[in-house]
């Protein structure tokens, strides 16, 4: 083939391909990281990523690791879906709040004595970041969460901070601190070299003991709780009625499933569902996660097919990976049990 008749093959096939724009990064920070870390990177659940001292103390190297690997069991999800470009153009996009000359730090351990560490990080740090590295708790966002402290102290024993963070990016943060929070600069308060290396041993320590409470998940296959009734429709949900009351909840009502999403009189008859309450086990919810909301108050939905009649309610065990809140692993996991033992009790 003649070569100027196949660079015209080329260019041919070159114009009816797509193109693909990069990824603007604005757009995804904005769909993806703005309701944790605020429209302008002010904060709120999550770090205010615009903070000048957190910009100042941090290398891009960081935000693509805590992008990629989130923190488990601490409301940030890990991005793993995300394509390279697109993390880029995150990074990027936070990186244009950035006033301070661009660091890059290597992933070269720092050398202390971890046992040191220990004492200085229970006499210094752990009345913010907690006994065991757990980090702050509460938002601030709503009512029910109050902050301790102006900004939710980070979890330094969480897998996704220690994979993300090297020795020399905690070290410049213990020595610089960050202003505009309550985290210090150990330099300016007299903490020698040595100790500040003892104390990033310590917090490199987490790496190898067992995951954290605070980082533990549940995670289950199944998205619901199913049981058969030998009852027929009519007495299975007057049986749940019971089951209700007796379990220490409220019933609240009982209504076609597709009420007020159909004509009024055209409702399946063959789908219900009944709603129930326990105001002070919602309130523990509400509190722990506000999320939690959108499954409240507790429902169970009957339905027949075939004469033959299920109950089925969302597992709550699914709750605290959906959030990624390790809080919630308890209540979640007594829910589930709640919901059964109410699903079971209508069958007998």
């Amino acid at each position: 083939m003649p070569l100027r008749f196949a660079a015209i093959l080329i260019l041919s096939w070159l114009s009816i391909m797509p193109s693909y724009a990069a990824p603007d990064g604005a757009t995804l920070y904005a769909r993806h990281c703005a309701a944790c870390h605020g429209e302008d990177g002010e904060g709120g659940i999550g770090v205010p990523l615009s903070l000048p001292s957190f910009q100042a103390t941090i290398d891009e190297d960081y935000l693509h690791r805590s992008i990629r690997f989130g923190r488990p069991g601490r409301v940030m999800p890990a991005f793993t879906h995300f394509s390279e470009q697109e993390v880029d153009a995150i990074v990027k996009h936070v990186r244009g709040w950035n006033h301070s000359p661009a660091v890059k730090y290597p992933r070269t351990p720092v050398k202390g004595d971890a046992r040191n560490g220990r004492q200085l990080y229970a006499k210094y740090c752990a009345s913010c970041h907690g006994e065991n590295g757990g980090g702050g708790k509460g938002t601030g966002i709503t009512l029910p969460r109050p902050r301790v402290t102006a900004i939710v102290a980070p979890a330094l024993n969480n897998p996704g901070f220690l994979a993300s963070a090297t020795d020399t990016m905690i070290k410049a943060t213990l020595r610089k601190g960050r202003e505009g929070t309550p985290m210090p600069s150990h330099s300016k308060q007299a903490f020698k070299e040595k100790e500040i290396n003892d104390l990033v041993s310590f917090i490199r320590s987490y790496a190898r003991s067992p995951k954290a409470e605070s980082a533990t998940l549940i995670y289950t296959e199944s998205a619901t709780l199913t049981v058969d009734s030998p009852y027929d429709m009519k007495t299975t949900i007057e049986n749940i009625k019971r089951a209700v009351g007796s379990n220490n909840y409220i019933f609240i009502r009982e209504q076609p499933l597709s009420y007020g999403l159909t004509p009024e009189g055209q409702e399946d008859p063959q789908q219900h569902i009944i709603y129930f309450c326990n105001f002070n086990q919602m309130n523990e919810a509400i509190t722990t996660d506000p999320r939690v909301g959108l499954f409240l108050p507790c429902r169970i939905t009957v339905v027949e097919q075939d004469g033959k009649v299920k109950m089925m309610a969302v597992n709550p065990k699914r709750l605290s990976s959906i959030f990624n809140n390790s809080d919630l692993n308890e209540m979640c996991d007594e829910m589930t049990k709640r919901y059964m033992a109410i699903m079971e009790e209508a069958t007998l």
